[in-house]
């Protein structure tokens, strides 16, 4: 029975790896912080790529933070569709929608007019393909079910978004109104 036992955790390794699935663990616990939520329609988000923190914030100031991650653990700005990077700069939630398999979705408004120039000058100096593209449908969601486990452990396994715990996606949901502004800082 040890050997069984052994051999499990050996292929359940193996496998991880071949997957690319690696999932590290930072030395703070993801959890939320929070003060009690004040009925404002007045909130922005601060997204810190670095800490794996989303900040929410009113008129009076911060409100709670909330752990997250993201497509990638290469922390640079997205350059183009595909590259799973989570971009950088200043976005509007412009809608809000359930997903099927991610839930609760706010979707962003990039590529906005800068990241269209950032991405422009980058395919003119030949740092991306001339066929490239810059990639849409960026939001903050929620992870797939039974893998709320994915935030508390730092893997990033998005596409480019932004993800957090399901019932944290949900309370984000319910809370921000479309047009409330987030910045998304490395």
């Amino acid at each position: 029975m040890k050997s069984q036992s052994t051999l499990l955790v050996i292929c359940s390794a193996v496998m991880l790896a071949l997957s690319g699935f690696s999932f590290f663990h930072r030395n703070k616990t993801a959890t939320v912080s929070k003060k009690p939520v004040r009925v404002s329609s007045n909130y922005r988000i601060v997204i810190d790529k670095s800490h794996y923190e989303l900040k929410l914030y009113d008129e009076e100031g911060w409100v709670s933070t909330y752990p997250v991650v993201f497509g990638t653990s290469e922390m640079t700005d997205k350059m183009m569709e595909g590259d799973r990077r989570t971009p950088e700069g200043h976005f509007k939630i412009i809608a809000k929608k359930l997903h099927p398999e991610w839930g609760h979705f706010l979707l962003l408004d990039y590529p906005t007019q800068t990241d269209l120039e950032k991405f422009n000058t980058r395919k003119s100096q030949g740092v991306i393909p001339a066929n490239a593209k810059p990639g849409g449908g960026i939001g903050i969601h929620a992870t797939r079910r039974n893998e709320d486990r994915f935030v508390d452990y730092y893997y990033n396994w998005t596409l480019g978004c932004i993800s957090t715990k399901r019932e944290y996606a949900k309370e984000l949901y319910d809370l921000l109104p479309v047009g409330t502004e987030v910045t998304i800082l490395h």
